[in-house]
């Protein structure tokens, strides 16, 4: 019979393979967030079932798969807005927001403001032309 640290030891190992595998999906929807991604295919790149891939990114980082791909899209649009060069309906394409009205309601729901709200709000921001 095994000793019972080994079952131990397994599971240990098996958790830092499940984290290693939650860190390469974080770093591809870092990565490729303006790209169509969703929990599927980010399982099937994870070799994950998809339910267990949402459960254990939220227990990981706090969030779903959906979540921090959507705060990572703001975040993205925040910086463009600021810079000023792109209409706020370039900027929802730009950072994979299939529609206009999506992307507004995102922002707004995540920065607590529209886009055009919050390029109004950011001193010094060029606008386009």
């Amino acid at each position: 019979m095994c000793h019972p640290s080994w079952g131990r030891a397994r599971a240990a190992a098996q958790r830092l393979t499940d984290l290693a595998r939650l860190r390469r999906v974080r770093d591809r929807l870092d990565r490729e967030y303006a790209q169509p991604l969703n929990v599927e295919a980010l399982a099937r790149g994870a070799d994950m079932p998809a339910g267990q891939l949402s459960r254990q990114f939220r227990l990981a980082y706090g969030e779903s798969p959906y979540a921090y791909l959507t705060s990572r899209r703001v975040e993205r649009a925040m910086a463009l807005l600021r810079g000023g060069h792109l209409g706020v309906t370039e900027v929802g394409h730009a950072v994979g927001c299939p529609t206009p009205g999506i992307f507004d309601t995102r922002f707004t729901q995540l920065a607590g403001m529209s886009p055009s709200a919050y390029r109004r709000q950011t001193p010094g921001a060029p606008r386009p032309a």
